[in-house]
């Protein structure tokens, strides 16, 4: 198993109601692949300070568990989930990291 962990970072604070939306959003668009073992996704929470930190800030974090990486590129090259993506960064410019990796404990 593959987990493909994305750091989200919007260049603006969205509205909670927006932040929400997309995050429903691309775990919508992951399950609906039919690829997904696993789709997660979870709200970044700050820490005083952290602005001054010179790194990629995350808004949110998503979390997919595939099975294998050939499975990974075949979720990513899925036309729903470039769909979402695209209409997401017309709408609010972000920045994405991302890691793939084993499965923590």
């Amino acid at each position: 198993m593959i987990t493909h962990t994305m750091i989200v970072s919007f260049d603006r604070p969205l509205p909670d109601a927006e932040l929400d939306q997309y995050l429903t959003d691309i775990e919508t668009a992951m399950h609906d692949t039919g690829l997904a073992q696993s789709v997660a996704t979870r709200r970044h929470v700050p820490i005083p300070g952290e602005e001054a930190i010179p790194a990629l800030i995350a808004t949110a974090i998503v979390q997919v568990a595939v099975a294998d990486t050939e499975t990974l590129a075949k979720a990513f090259a899925a036309p729903g989930l470039h769909e979402v993506i695209g209409r997401w960064q017309s709408r609010h410019s972000y920045k994405v990291a991302w890691a793939n990796h084993e499965p923590l404990p």
